[in-house]
């Protein structure tokens, strides 16, 4: 069974869109994965554009790969290193922890993943 941040059971992250690199919402991965997508992110309109200039439009449809395109509010499992570049420069995206797989914690540390971490707002 696959493994959150806490080394609880993975929960999904998203199915509309299907996300994850098997396509089956959870953000798991194996060495085929060459871009380790292991980490449940809610899209920004500053992540979207900030990984389009680094050359990963995530916005624009692509039917063929049965990509539907990303706007702000999306959840998708994003690779690890983008995440981390984006944290570095300030654009990066809340966190789903339950959701992100525990190969992320080979990259950053859990502290790192935390201060991202998105909260219910409680009603």
């Amino acid at each position: 069974m696959e493994k959150n941040i806490f080394g609880e059971p993975l929960q999904s992250c998203c199915s509309k869109p299907m996300t994850g690199y098997f396509r089956d919402g959870l953000c798991r991965t194996i060495s085929d994965d060459t871009g380790t997508h292991t980490v449940c992110a809610i899209m920004t309109k500053d992540f979207l554009e900030f990984s389009a200039l680094k050359g990963n439009d995530l916005i624009t449809p692509m039917p063929y790969y049965q990509f539907p395109g990303l706007k702000e509010g999306d959840k998708w499992c994003l690779c690890v290193s983008r995440w981390i570049e984006a944290e570095k420069e300030g654009k990066a995206p809340k966190l789903i922890l339950e959701a992100t797989h525990e190969k992320t914690l080979e990259y950053t540390s859990i502290e790192t993943l935390i201060k991202y971490a998105f909260k219910e707002k409680s009603s």
